[in-house]
């Protein structure tokens, strides 16, 4: 019998992939991965330490390992200060920081030795390892770290700077995903735009062709596997305009994910993020005269330390003013290490909380009038979900899990991972409804 491990895993994509190449590393070594407390011989949770309520939530997952099980080890952002989680939880066996991957493991070698009748060649794995994600999409994770300071985050401090993955590397991965069935990739960092600065831009080969190390030249490769190609984390460099003509030209998806943060140049740069917002909107504009089907996705932060009701109404036109199809907003949440938090002029619970919800009053309106346009136009779709109700899935205006979904009622004979045309008959604020092509040909 294989020793057992469950394994819990909390935050970001970025972690998602962390303990995918993790869970690897430990079913390679003959390990079998369970899905209850009960079943494993020990546990391991790869935390969160984003903000407050992320750490709180990684605290109550080790503290329920702990008591459920016993025997736990913790990875992740948040054990990259060890004292945050030894202090609340003296009993854990081992703690290490993000992608620790060969820490984790010897930890895992040292608590519950493999049994030595494992054998490498018999238990096959699959070549792109294990995925926590369904079989049709996988995140490509391309670069570790950042070199922005921005005054509300503390990634840097425990992600380090940006390290870029050589492009080869990239390529080659993404290549074995998609010959394994995979119809969508979604591209993510802490900074995408960033990728290969600190390289130089290295020149690698892959496939005898040479490649940058850089977010055009790596786009350009991924376009060419014939299957969606999806950004995320894309800080607004000059150079974002460049990617712009391939996905007018369908090589890659046409949507940006960039966190935006504010529409004052006084919070943005009380942030440390570029605040040139007439330069923001006129380059908005441009991109959409070049890719009219682009959709871009942000995010904000309200309540920031010394938004005045002034800084707050300049959001609001900016976004209305930008007509985003996909936002999500957090109130300013103090975080232990921040330099935000040195700031005069902290926003009072009260006021953060009705400014987020007059923000997302004011997007509410925006993506629904956005989606309506949709209205009586074809679409293409991923099926992500099929149940006895009928289809789920998403356009390529929607990321999975944070944007929203095409609801295909009644339509049971689709498979996931499927694309399909799709005619859109309805929608509300973040939803289409509609009805594949072929459904009507019957």
């Amino acid at each position: 019998m294989s020793q057992k491990v469950g394994f819990i895993s909390l935050g970001c994509p970025k972690a998602l992939v962390d303990s995918e190449r993790i869970l690897t590393e430990l079913r390679k070594d003959g390990y079998d991965i369970v899905p209850s407390y009960n079943d494993a011989d020990m546990v391991v949770v790869n935390t969160c330490g984003f903000i407050d309520s992320a750490k709180q939530e990684s605290l109550d997952a080790i503290g329920e390992a702990l008591n459920e099980n016993g025997k736990v080890i913790v990875t992740g952002c948040m054990g990259a200060n060890s004292n945050d989680i030894t202090d609340v939880h003296p009993s854990v066996l081992d703690v290490s920081g993000p992608h620790a991957y060969e820490q984790v493991v010897g930890a895992v070698h040292q608590h519950l030795p493999p049994k030595r009748d494992h054998n490498p060649y018999v238990d096959l794995m699959p070549p792109t390892g294990i995925k926590l994600t369904p079989r049709h999409y996988a995140y490509l994770k391309i670069s570790e770290g950042c070199n922005h300071r921005c005054t509300f985050c503390i990634i840097p401090s425990f992600r380090g700077d940006l390290v870029s993955r050589p492009v080869n590397d990239v390529l080659a991965e993404a290549e074995g995903l998609a010959s394994s069935g995979v119809k969508e990739l979604l591209v993510i960092s802490q900074d995408t735009s960033a990728y290969g600065v600190d390289t130089k831009y290295k020149t690698e080969f892959h496939n005898g062709t040479p490649v940058k190390t850089k977010m055009l030249d790596m786009c350009e490769q991924l376009g060419k596997l014939g299957i969606w190609v999806r950004l995320h984390y894309v800080y607004p460099y000059p150079h974002v305009d460049d990617v712009i003509p391939l996905m007018a030209e369908g090589k890659i998806l046409p949507y940006l994910d960039i966190p935006f943060q504010h529409g004052s140049p006084k919070i943005l740069k009380a942030m440390k993020r570029p605040g040139a917002i007439d330069n923001t909107l006129a380059r908005i504009k441009k991109w959409r005269e070049i890719c009219p089907e682009l959709t871009i996705r942000s995010t904000f932060i309200v309540g920031f330390p010394g938004e005045t009701e002034e800084d707050f109404e300049m959001l609001l036109d900016f976004i209305r003013e930008a007509q985003l199809d996909r936002v999500g907003a957090f109130e300013y949440s103090p975080v232990d290490g921040a330099k935000a938090n040195e700031l005069e002029g902290h926003v009072p619970d009260d006021v953060k909380a009705d400014r987020k919800a007059r923000f997302m009053q004011v997007q509410a309106e925006i993506s629904k009038q956005r989606l309506q346009a949709k209205v009586g136009n074809t679409i293409d779709v991923i099926i992500d979900e099929v149940d006895d109700e009928g289809s789920i899935g998403r356009g390529k205006a929607d990321a999975p899990e944070i944007d929203g979904l095409v609801y295909l009622n009644g339509e049971t004979q689709h498979q996931a991972g499927e694309i399909i045309q799709v005619k859109i008959t309805n929608a509300d604020e973040y939803d289409l409804w509609g009805e594949s092509i072929l459904q009507n040909a019957h």
